[in-house]
């Protein structure tokens, strides 16, 4: 492999951490990262899941990309999705029954979460199956981290507990509003405008 192949494939594993990151810079899929991220244990279970579907539907779709007929190629894109979350889901009611009852209905709603048919549609079905691969990890990596950055917070702040740990003094008295929808919000508007101040800084120091 050539230095700038290399390079090229490093730049698109990268890229979902920070400056493509799904959650803080495209913004797709927030439903189900809002709603999952009442506690950290629960967001780092959802980040696992849609990174599965996210690398497998990356996967598949780049090798089958020639073959589908442009006309039919969405319905297509979602039976492949839909394969994986399948997956995902039993995997989960067999072995993490806690962790599914928990997440509800947001782990078959992979199907149509915009990340994942974003990225088939924008990304894999337009270039080769190891881009499409380097692709779906760093946007799986990227999601993870920051939907567990998100619930630890909300976590800590809300109810003195990490990954169901407690982790504040005993006479903490949590802020309920961080658990619940309301703080759902403060935190990823908190998160965006730091990363947004961060770019900016990074971006105006490489001029």
């Amino acid at each position: 492999m050539s230095q700038t192949r290399f390079r090229s494939l490093l730049k698109e594993l990268t890229k979902g951490f920070i400056r493509e990151n799904p959650i803080l810079v495209i913004m797709l899929g927030l439903c189900a990262t809002l709603a999952c991220s009442t506690s950290a244990t629960d967001a780092f279970g959802m980040g696992l899941a849609f990174s599965f579907v996210m690398l497998g539907s990356n996967i598949v779709v780049a090798i089958i990309r020639r073959v589908v007929p442009s006309q039919i190629r969405i319905p297509v894109f979602i039976t492949v999705i839909s394969t994986f979350v399948t997956i995902v889901d039993y995997t989960l009611k067999a072995y993490f029954p806690a962790l599914s009852q928990s997440l509800g209905v947001y782990v078959p709603l992979i199907v149509v979460n915009c990340i994942v048919m974003a990225r088939a549609e924008a990304y894999s079905s337009k270039n080769t199956v190891m881009a499409s691969l380097m692709d779906g990890i760093g946007m799986g990596i990227g999601f993870t981290l920051i939907i567990t950055l998100i619930g630890t917070i909300r976590e800590v702040i809300g109810n003195g507990t990490m990954f169901g740990h407690q982790v504040m003094p005993a006479r903490y008295q949590p802020f309920m509003i961080f658990i619940l929808p309301p703080g759902a919000f403060l935190v990823i508007g908190f998160l965006m405008a730091l990363h947004r101040k961060f770019m900016i800084t990074f971006y105006e120091s490489h001029r």
